[in-house]
């Protein structure tokens, strides 16, 4: 179909400009939100969506938001972090003399600060180094900035609100006392190759937008790069069936250690 050929050559050169690799998304989905944005703009195919975001930085940056997934909140699934403050992270704090976490797939930033939050509670940030990488640079500059609506705090603990943040004009803003632990860097998690050797990785929500086939290769990349016993914790929707094979082992609901 023409249609498809179109769609086809669409991914095809957004990989050879970009370097992300759209065909490594669940189709349906993508081409969905996609044809969405194409259509508000006017253009009856991808080819001459395509010629425009050539002319247009801004429709890039555009597209790139719009292909990415930028929904977050602060301990999102709360059961699941206590989990990680009250067993694995002592755990780990008890192993080593240094952790070194990755939010992985980090988007405005509220996964890495509830990670320095939750370190700095145990009084064990000072000795992290705590690495937040994400594919859209404009997620980035708003993780970096810290500023966040009322609505991503609804399960930050009460003491955690009063001592790390600070209200202004509406906003809630992050302690810089946060900020100075956390490393924020752009990242292809598809593409790129991943530093080793860590205690954590976090990836949440984002699996499920992936082909079986990406998945697959981003397990083995995440097992590769955590240091043995190390942890992977993913998001509610994404367990890890048969995690054997990319050499992990189930640790709790949702955590994956590897051997």
């Amino acid at each position: 179909m023409l249609e498809d050929r179109d769609f086809a050559q669409f991914i095809a050169r957004i990989k050879q400009k970009t370097d992300i690799d759209l065909s490594q998304y669940k189709e349906a989905q993508m081409k969905r939100r996609l044809t969405t944005l194409r259509m508000k703009h006017g253009y009856q195919t991808f080819d001459e969506y395509w010629k425009a975001i050539e002319q247009n930085r801004t429709m890039l940056n555009e597209f790139l938001d719009r292909m990415t997934i930028n929904v977050s909140e602060f301990w999102r699934n709360p059961s699941r972090w206590e989990v990680l403050q009250k067993r694995f992270f002592p755990e780990m704090l008890a192993a080593s003399n240094r952790l070194k976490v990755w939010s992985a797939a980090c988007s405005t930033g509220e996964e890495p600060y509830t990670l320095a939050m939750i370190l700095s509670e145990l009084s064990a940030l000072q000795r992290s180094s705590l690495l937040a990488t994400d594919l859209d640079s404009n997620v980035l500059q708003k993780a970096m900035e810290g500023s966040y609506l009322e609505r991503s705090l609804r399960d930050v603990p009460q003491v955690c609100r009063q001592k790390y943040f600070k209200q202004a004009e509406g906003a809630y803003l992050i302690s810089d006392s946060l900020k100075q632990f956390i490393q924020f860097k752009q990242q292809n998690l598809l593409h790129d190759t991943f530093d080793g050797s860590f205690d954590l990785i976090v990836c949440r929500n984002v699996m499920i937008y992936f082909t079986e086939e990406a998945k697959h290769l981003l397990y083995h990349k995440f097992s590769n790069a955590l240091k043995p016993g190390g942890l992977l914790f993913v998001g509610s929707t994404e367990q890890i069936f048969s995690p054997a094979q990319y050499g992990f082992e189930t640790a709790d609901t949702f955590f994956y250690r590897r051997v």
